[in-house]
């Protein structure tokens, strides 16, 4: 079986350790992880002596981008997948992702709820459906400034929960699967959007605008820790990067008409005007 790298991003994760464990106990195939340590260093005791465990390690903070970058330029592996370090899989993920996939696509598994502290899926007290699809806001009604900003969009996971493998217009991007050769291709994780910002945005438009699918695949899933106040950010970016990334990715997209076509082919959107314009 073809191998599989993947690069786990942190900076001062509280779940890395934990992370990393898992997915050696997941996976079922021929992996290789890379944890990025970006800009601080961990305890000997939380170290993960694995012979498939690589460990890079910035002695600044340089940036989650740079994190991705350093992996795809060091690995020899046909696939590659991100991960945010606060994450548990399902059992045979990778072997799962690589079966199912097709030339051009970047893959997310469904999205579950963590509960980080018990690792375990978060039991859940309403009827919130997984996190199967996602969709882009409005622009013009965020807020500060016009710009794209990813939402879950729980009436197509609804609606579209019998089709195992679907087109999905975007995504959270702390779980995404593709070729290296796709990755080098497409020329993700650019700087110019700053550190992790717009990673989701980057990663899908410009897929769906060269000829590629972004899709989400119900046949294997991952749980996401929804940190909230508790937990905080973890990996900080300033209010300022963010709103420099906001900026340069609506200049980037809000005038292609390629990206205008594919918001079409998504349409109707929750709170999209019909007539819509950017």
């Amino acid at each position: 079986m073809d191998k599989l790298s993947i690069v786990i991003p942190s900076n001062n994760e509280v779940f890395l350790k934990r992370t990393i464990e898992d997915v050696l106990e997941k996976a079922t195939g021929d992996i290789e992880v890379y944890p990025v340590l970006d800009g601080y260093d961990i305890p000997e005791e939380e170290i993960v002596k694995d012979k498939r465990v690589h460990y890079i390690h910035f002695k600044t903070n340089l940036g989650k981008r740079q994190g991705i970058n350093a992996m795809v330029a060091i690995t020899d592996a046909k696939y590659v997948m991100s991960l945010d370090a606060h994450c548990m899989m399902a059992k045979g993920f990778d072997t799962q992702l690589i079966k199912d996939h097709q030339s051009r696509w970047v893959q997310v598994p469904r999205r579950h709820r963590l509960d980080a502290e018990n690792w375990c899926l978060q039991p859940q007290s309403d009827n919130r459906p997984p996190i199967d699809y996602e969709y882009v806001m409005y622009p013009p009604r965020f807020t500060p400034g016009k710009a794209f900003h990813g939402f879950k969009w729980d009436a197509r996971t609804k609606e579209r929960g019998h089709i195992k493998i679907d087109e999905t217009l975007t995504m959270q991007a702390s779980c995404w699967f593709m070729e290296k050769s796709w990755f080098k291709k497409m020329g993700f994780m650019d700087y110019k959007y700053q550190n992790w910002g717009q990673e989701a945005e980057e990663i899908s438009f410009t897929t769906w605008t060269n000829g590629g699918k972004l899709v989400v695949n119900k046949n294997t899933w991952y749980a996401h820790l929804h940190k909230g106040k508790k937990y905080g950010r973890m990996y900080y970016l300033s209010r300022n990067m963010i709103r420099r990334s906001y900026a340069y990715s609506y200049e980037r997209w809000k005038d292609d008409p390629k990206f205008h076509k594919l918001i079409n082919r998504f349409m109707p959107l929750p709170r999209w005007p019909k007539d819509w314009k950017l």
